[in-house]
């Protein structure tokens, strides 16, 4: 002990040791400065659906979304059979099956809508199609996916859109009827639930393919164009 006290006290030594601790400082500020930064943290979220739809449907929709071809096959049987309400000639692209168009996702904001039923659940009693006016609609962005609603009428489906493949998303919602505030909770009423088919069928043109509704038809078409409905 004696010995380490004289060592520290020698005159002749303890510069060196604080050269030695000076050197041994600046070497840890190296490896310090030596030493990579922490990885950036994760990108944002973009807003894409949270979880695959095939994880929240019910056994009755996904039954409807299993026989989606067999809907469009009877209710196009029975519009081009059965007398019906409007034009179904000046439809176009909107009631064939196959019509579906890369790049399926719409951009966000207002949209004009108008629903055309398909087929009658009433066999050959019932009218064979009936289109309607124009309503109002809006796809928006919400931190569960895009969702879609339709704001005006006496029939309001909404539910979100989940991402299937470049050509289609599927929507998984309910419906609000008369002066009902609007739906917004699927799997809870099963005779408001409804499945459909997002495609893009124009420039700017989508439709929403709904199989097996509830009542009335076989088949329902909601078409989307952007902008607000008129008036």
């Amino acid at each position: 002990m004696r010995q380490f006290v004289r060592l520290v006290s020698s005159p002749l030594r303890a510069p060196a040791l604080l050269r030695l601790a000076a050197l041994g400082a600046l070497g840890g500020v190296a490896a310090c400065a030596a030493t990579p930064p922490p990885p950036p943290p994760p990108p944002a979220s973009t807003g894409a659906a949270l979880m695959d739809w095939r994880g929240v449907i019910t056994s009755a929709d996904r039954d409807r979304h299993r026989r989606v071809a067999a809907a469009w096959t009877l209710a196009l049987q029975q519009a081009r059979r059965q007398p019906g309400s409007g034009d179904l000639n000046a439809l176009g692209e909107l009631i064939q099956p196959q019509a579906a168009r890369p790049g399926v996702a719409p951009p966000p904001g207002d949209y004009r809508c108008r629903t055309v039923k398909l087929g009658s659940q009433g066999g050959e009693d019932g009218l064979g199609y009936v289109v309607y006016g124009w309503f109002a609609c809006r796809i928006e962005q919400t931190p569960q996916g895009l969702k879609f609603s339709k704001l005006t009428g006496s029939q309001r489906p909404s539910g979100l859109l989940f991402p299937e493949d470049d050509r289609h998303m599927v929507m998984l919602g309910s419906m609000a009827l008369a002066q009902e505030p609007a739906a917004s909770t699927y799997g809870r009423n099963p005779e408001r639930d409804l499945v459909a088919v997002l495609e893009r069928i124009g420039e700017a043109r989508w439709r929403l393919v709904l199989p097996w509704p509830q009542n009335e038809s076989n088949l329902d078409l909601i078409e989307l164009v952007p902008g607000r409905r008129p008036g």
